[in-house]
């Protein structure tokens, strides 16, 4: 569990990582993407995924259980719930698995002794480095950081599903991604979106990015309804299955803000050239606006192993098989009949406001935004406090730090490690 490895403030990186690391955080950031191809897609990919159990992993799992002859899972990673772990490891047969805690991966090591286990953050690096071709991001908030920037220089391609990791470390992340010449696929169905319809177009003549919004369940609510929303109102998303905390960012549109800055850094666009819209049918998944003024959009049924499969595949796309009647779209059917869209209102949904200027800052700021938001979120869903009070309280951690810049993975950790602390000290 670690070999060859050294303490840093950031947690534990491997050794063979460990200059790299620190001349690359120094680096002062170019444009874009530089992902390159570098292994035949015909090949069977071998798939690291951390954040296993959650929505994402367990959806791209559904994905590789229906095409074995593609790929192949090598290393997995769950926090506490070391049930489905068990239950995916018999299945899927990983060659390395990581749980949280020290006493579940002695458990799991008893019973599957041909599996090597780890655990802890530790643990997290060791999937991210393990050599899968590609390592699937989907852990909640920025606990995906660090073990994604780790795989990302060991040279694995990224499915990315972590949109906190681009959120606080985007320049960084974007030049190690650079320098490594990996690719970093996008699976949030709107940044999947914006990748199709810019594929053909690699001049990027872009006007617009349009990034749409399903509203959550409370589009159309004034300031005075949210102050009655609950915990289970908030979770009850109209469109999609998703984690908690995912669904209640989707509730405040913070969700939205977060995109935004995620996809400032993936495009290379600034933030004032990227619109929301709320499109409450969750059928056009965004849209990109030329110079020309031509759009071109992507639609399908709101499933997440849509563009997972898409990100595990490209440049190939994987047959549906006998998913395809779930999945293919119904143009006659009431969602895409009628397909409609409208402003987002930030005077109510404070939070994609919130974020978006915090983008436009740069800096620490983004860093604090997401730190103060995620304990926010576990307050509301702890009931500890109102619905409301989320931005007011981010929008007070802000105010309580002065704009400074970042350098490197360290000081975004430390930053998120010092707002946590302050925002948390002055919950109820």
């Amino acid at each position: 569990m670690g070999k060859h490895e050294i303490e840093s403030r950031q947690g534990l990186v491997p050794r063979r990582l460990a200059d790299k690391l620190g001349a690359w955080e120094r680096t002062i950031l170019g444009t874009g993407s530089g992902a390159q191809e570098k292994r035949g897609d015909s090949e069977v990919k071998s798939i690291a995924i951390l954040g296993s159990t959650g929505s994402i992993g367990t959806q791209t799992l559904d994905v590789i259980r229906r095409h074995p002859d593609r790929f192949r899972v090598t290393a997995l990673a769950c926090g506490h719930n070391v049930e489905l772990l068990r239950e995916q490891i018999r299945e899927f047969k990983p060659k390395l698995a990581v749980c949280d805690r020290p006493e579940d991966a002695s458990e799991l090591a008893w019973e599957f002794p041909g599996v090597s286990f780890a655990f802890g953050e530790e643990g997290l690096g060791e999937v991210a480095t393990a050599g899968a071709d590609m390592v699937v991001s989907a852990l909640s908030g920025i606990r995906g950081l660090l073990p994604t920037y780790q795989a990302i220089l060991s040279g694995s391609d990224i499915a990315f599903a972590n949109k906190e990791t681009l959120v606080t470390g985007g320049r960084l992340v974007m030049d190690a991604v650079r320098e490594s010449g990996v690719r970093m696929l996008p699976v949030d169905s709107e940044h999947s979106a914006i990748f199709q319809c810019l594929e053909g177009n690699r001049d990027r003549q872009v006007r617009r990015i349009l990034l749409t919004a399903s509203g959550g369940p409370f589009r159309g609510a004034s300031l005075s309804d949210l102050e009655k929303v609950t915990p289970e109102m908030a979770l009850a998303h109209p469109n999609w299955s998703m984690g908690r905390k995912v669904t209640i960012d989707s509730a405040t549109m913070m969700n939205k803000g977060l995109e935004m800055i995620e996809a400032r850094w993936l495009f290379d666009i600034d933030l004032d050239r990227i619109q929301v819209l709320v499109h409450p049918q969750s059928v056009v998944h965004s849209a990109v606006e030329f110079m020309d003024t031509s759009v071109i959009a992507q639609m399908a049924s709101p499933d997440m192993r849509v563009p997972i499969s898409l990100a595990l595949s490209w440049p190939e796309r994987l047959d549906a098989g006998d998913l395809a009647p779930e999945l293919a779209l119904d143009f006659f059917g009431d969602k895409a009949r009628a397909l409609t869209f409208e402003p987002a209102d930030t005077s109510v949904f404070r939070c994609l406001k919130i974020a978006a200027d915090a983008g436009r800052a740069g800096g620490n700021e983004p860093v604090i935004m997401n730190a103060a938001n995620e304990v926010l979120v576990q307050a509301f869903l702890d009931r500890r406090i109102g619905f409301t009070e989320i931005p007011d309280r981010i929008e007070e951690a802000l105010e309580a730090h002065g704009h400074a810049e970042v350098s490197d993975v360290e000081e975004i950790l430390d930053i998120d490690q010092r707002t946590r602390a302050e925002v948390e000290s002055r919950l109820p």
